[in-house]
């Protein structure tokens, strides 16, 4: 049977940020919001996401009723009172959760914690120096104390060629009493570079093996994902596994959709799944990095909406891919919908 996408399209775009960076000096989200992961916990919808200060990533939860009005906390790792090989900064992206697309995304403990996965930079700047992942836990509902494994499970220095530019978002899934990491990898640290999708697995969440047949999600020359395939989010539809993630052609980046039985085998559609935006809109340049969740029959699909810097612009990052140009970037998370979403 032919796979049908029509079920995931979300044509209806917000159009506006639902968190933006605050231009605050000195604030974890002073210059960008990236990276959205959206999940149902203690009765509230609930956003993870990292904020860019200019040093490096911190992460932080914000609160919503409703999906689109939202309200953040402060960040859940202090810079200052980190240590070891993430000292630079804590990226969070993703919490072991149920796995059903349509159902409530809640979380789901192992060992009676929750379990965060989350990557680290060695050097301060914007993704500055090959990243390796890492793992944190935390026993507590109000998901404020979390306390980090002291090694990274994954390390670049570890991995294959496609891999040795450093490691980038982690998709925790478990299913069966097995674990899977899907993560995207980059080739080389230094512009051009390729990121692809690869998986490890584990059977403890502490030691990992990489599957042989990374990666599973590979680059197309001359496609719509010549450059990057990256930013995995895998759910189950039914008896399908779906892995959203987002696809880069060396000017804009767009999300993608693939479908699995298994979670090691993978087709991808031949076409983006949502496209960036025309000239003028907020995702002009980037419709990225998603995070999908229904709602009351709604599919909303959160995602990384990036345009060019305008002098009115409170907060304005740099576009690490085009580094030397000084490239300037207004970076917001922002949602688009299956149906229109009532005023």
């Amino acid at each position: 049977m032919a796979f049908d996408s029509t079920p995931y399209i979300t044509s209806c775009r917000y159009a506006k940020p639902v968190l933006a960076p605050s231009g605050v000096r000195c604030s974890y989200d002073e210059l960008a919001v990236d990276s959205p992961f959206v999940f149902f916990h203690g009765g509230e919808w609930r956003m993870m996401h990292i904020g860019f200060d200019g040093i490096g990533y911190q992460t932080a939860i914000a609160h919503s009723r409703d999906l689109v009005h939202w309200s953040v906390e402060e960040p859940l790792f202090r810079r200052e009172d980190l240590s070891g090989w993430d000292k630079g900064g804590i990226a969070g992206v993703w919490i072991l959760r149920e796995n059903g697309l349509t159902g409530l995304p809640t979380l789901k403990k192992w060992h009676g914690r929750y379990w965060m996965v989350y990557h680290s930079y060695p050097d301060k700047g914007y993704e500055a120096g090959p990243a390796s992942i890492g793992l944190a836990w935390c026993e507590d509902e109000d998901l404020k104390t979390w306390i980090r494994l002291e090694e990274p499970i994954l390390t670049w220095c570890d991995g294959a060629c496609w891999e040795h530019g450093g490691l980038y978002k982690g998709c925790l899934v478990e299913e069966n009493g097995r674990f899977l990491l899907f993560y995207n990898a980059k080739d080389r640290d230094i512009w051009p570079w390729h990121e692809q999708i690869g998986l490890a697995v584990s059977d403890d969440l502490v030691h990992w093996t990489r599957h042989p047949g990374n990666p599973v999600i590979v680059n197309h020359p001359g496609g719509f994902d010549s450059s990057f395939a990256a930013d995995p989010c895998v759910v189950k539809d039914g008896d399908t596994w779906l892995m959203f993630h987002y696809v880069y052609d060396g000017v804009h980046a767009q999300e993608a959709l693939a479908w699995s039985d298994d979670l090691l085998h993978w087709r991808c559609l031949d076409s983006p799944l949502l496209r960036n935006g025309g000239p003028g809109s907020l995702d002009e340049t980037h419709a990225h990095k998603p995070s999908v969740v229904y709602k009351d029959g709604i599919l909303y699909h959160f995602y990384c909406a990036v345009r060019p810097g305008r002098p009115s612009d409170n907060a304005l990052n740099q576009d690490p891919t085009r580094a030397g140009e000084a490239v300037s970037e207004y970076r917001c998370i922002t949602v688009a919908t299956s149906k229109p979403l009532e005023a």
